[in-house]
């Protein structure tokens, strides 16, 4: 007997499991319906003038077997070098038959990982290193302060019942004040002693001092099968065209299944009947409401909106699902001749640009909290790669506020003079054009209500039917990863039957969960 399955947004968890339940099953009807003309919600790709932007940077890195071989199966690993690498004659792993970049667009690159902190008008390894360099930049004085802070933080531990707690207790004050406070509050809009400490935990697990140490002396040491914190990795997997080229190819692969896409549908209502089961949703398409029916309902639309929709929700769990925080996201590319940050790594790149994909901006006389250089998450990103640089400067807002009112013309003004500001250009002439673009609800926050949220998730496990997956389909800063793994999850429990929803819900949310891969498996 033919079901339906209907799937709210078209981002990493809902194309996920759209993906899934039509290669694993022939009875379940898939209909997925998007709010926006894009695949890959915030990870989507802007192709402006043939320059393209990565909203927020993706890096593409997995202990799951499972989700590398999907990626795969999507887009497979270059097997011939790419265009910058042929250039600077550079070696990077090829895959044995792989696609040729330079020839092909459905090709998973291998890229150099380099993100670093920018303070004080000086390079800090972001997570912060403890080489010669690093010494050097922050001085005799201040290391001295950061060891000995970091020593009373191992003696005296704080309780970790806030994020500021949580970062203390893993790098002590000094290095805290220094490289994590100031971005967290420009990030969340909130001092970290306000913000749950279960955003450290998912977010930065394993990361500490203790765990540097823990990788430099593998390498000293070349110790086999070393265990590698996902933030201390030193490549990853990219898009040759951006991360939204992964789902776009994703999502034709569902249509050839015959699964259907509605592009622009944005999900309004969500209909329950007396016995607590949804029956149907409600859409907007085209300037008219149509309602559907469906057997399942897979949701990753913010927790907020769904339950904002959807009818007899006890006032409780209505209170809690209201009250639940976003940030959103702006930002503004940029481009320019050239960038006066001078490289003096050993990694070359084209012109000489720093290496870096993104750089964490940790300076209170600015509002940019990071920018990425897209010349250096793939050379196809660019449309000019050999005379141009293309930025992307970041903004975390409140939807509403004074940034996301701006016009471009003021947004660009203020980015540009912030450049200047911290020395990446010498003036306004030297840009030749800018973009703007805005993203809603880019990051679900952990304050407020959500330390009410597992009253709010116990009331949506008891719907038989729905299942909530992907970053805000359960408020819970996943990867792309760990999103799709919902999906996984959520698709397994609907073919075998399984009513208990815990595995879908605990997908990251306990330290080992996919991170304690067995050693083998990480390198």
């Amino acid at each position: 007997m033919s079901q339906t399955a209907l799937i709210i947004g078209a981002g990493p968890a809902g194309l996920t499991a759209a993906y899934e339940l039509l290669t694993r099953s022939k009875d379940i009807k898939v209909i997925v319906f998007e709010e926006s003309d894009c695949f890959g919600g915030i990870s989507k790709t802007v192709n402006y003038k043939g320059n393209r932007m990565d909203m927020g940077g993706h890096r593409f890195f997995s202990k799951i077997p499972e989700v590398n071989v999907w990626w795969d199966r999507m887009l497979p690993m270059q097997g011939h070098p790419t265009y910058d690498d042929i250039l600077l004659k550079r070696s990077m792993p090829l895959a044995k038959g792989g696609p040729d970049p330079e020839k092909e667009d459905n090709v998973m690159l291998t890229r150099h990982r380099v993100s670093r902190i920018y303070f004080n008008e000086k390079f800090f390894d972001y997570p912060v290193s403890l080489k010669w360099d690093t010494l050097k930049n922050m001085g005799f004085i201040t290391t001295i302060k950061v060891v000995f802070s970091y020593l009373w933080a191992l003696l005296f531990k704080k309780p970790e019942d806030n994020l500021e707690n949580f970062y203390i207790n893993r790098f002590g004050r000094k290095l805290y004040s220094m490289f994590f406070e100031y971005y967290t509050e420009n990030l969340w809009g909130r001092h970290p002693s306000e913000i749950d400490a279960s955003w450290g935990a998912q977010r930065a697990k394993g990361m500490s001092i203790v765990a540097i140490f823990k990788d430099i002396l593998g390498k000293i040491f070349k110790v086999k099968n070393r265990r590698v914190e996902t933030s201390l990795i030193e490549e990853f997997k990219y898009p040759k065209l951006g991360p939204g080229q992964l789902w776009e190819v994703a999502a034709d692969e569902i249509e050839k299944l015959g699964g259907r896409i509605y592009k622009n549908a944005k999900v309004t209502k969500i209909h329950k009947n007396a016995d607590n089961v949804i029956t149907s949703l409600t859409y907007e398409m085209d300037g008219n409401e149509h309602e559907i029916a469906g057997d399942y309902i897979i949701s990753s639309m913010p927790i907020k909106d769904l339950v904002e929709g959807m009818n007899d929700v006890p006032a409780n769990e209505a209170r809690i699902a209201a009250g639940l925080p976003y940030r959103d996201y702006m930002t503004l590319g940029v481009l320019v001749p050239k960038i006066n940050l001078v490289n003096k790594t050993d990694i070359k790149t084209i012109n000489n640009v720093v290496p870096d994909c993104w750089v964490y901006v940790q300076d209170r006389h600015v509002k940019l909290g990071r920018f990425q250089i897209y010349n250096n998450w793939s050379p196809y990103m660019i449309k000019d790669l050999e005379h141009t640089v293309w930025i992307g400067l970041e903004y975390f807002v409140n939807e509403g506020d004074e940034f996301w009112n701006m016009t471009e013309k003021e947004f660009s003004k203020i980015g540009i003079q912030e450049m200047i500001q911290l020395g990446l250009i010498d003036s306004a002439d030297a840009v030749i054009d800018t973009h703007m673009e805005k993203v809603k609800k880019a990051y679900p926050a952990y304050f407020d209500t959500y330390n009410e949220i597992d009253t709010l998730v116990d009331y949506l496990k008891s719907i038989d039917n729905l299942y909530c997956v992907g970053r805000n389909g359960q408020h819970r800063y996943n990867n792309i990863d760990h999103s799709m793994c919902t999906s996984f999850e959520a698709v397994k429990n609907i073919l075998s039957g399984e009513k208990n929803k815990d595995n879908v819900w605990n997908v990251n949310t306990e330290k080992e969960y996919h991170e304690e891969v067995e050693a083998n498996e990480v390198d």
